[in-house]
């Protein structure tokens, strides 16, 4: 197996809902993205995927929420915005623009230096639909 690692950072505010704690209120935060792409095999260009690729598609998906307040941004006007479920929705959306034969070995998102959540899939077809909540 192989594996690409790609990181990008965004910024943004949300508030957590149905939380009792100081994150129930609006506050923001510099995430970090750590994407893991991964294939069994490499193309004919011997890589698994160009960094381009990869890197592009992440800057896509991650300026859906950079300067965003979470709440009001979709999924997260229906879903709440934790950090786990910006890292599903960050790789359903690297999903998305991958080519066929690699996958999404996983998306870390750091909400600080000390906290993070990592998404990982079963498989590279088990990237769930977000629940609302």
């Amino acid at each position: 197996m192989y594996e690409l690692t790609v990181k990008s950072r965004f910024a943004a505010a949300h508030r957590l809902r149905d939380y009792a704690g100081e994150c129930e209120n609006l506050h923001g935060h510099n995430w970090k993205v750590t994407a893991r792409i991964a294939s069994p095999d490499l193309n004919a260009e011997g890589m698994v995927v160009d960094f381009r690729e990869v890197k592009d598609a992440l800057e896509e998906a991650v300026e859906k929420l950079d300067h965003q307040y979470l709440n009001e941004s979709p999924p997260f006007d229906e879903v709440n915005p934790t950090t786990e479920n910006i890292a599903t929705f960050l790789a359903r959306c690297l999903s998305e623009s991958l080519p066929e034969g690699t996958f999404v070995r996983s998306v870390t998102c750091w909400e600080s230096d000390r906290c993070a959540a990592t998404y990982v899939p079963d498989d590279s077809s088990d990237i769930p639909a977000l629940n609302k909540g």
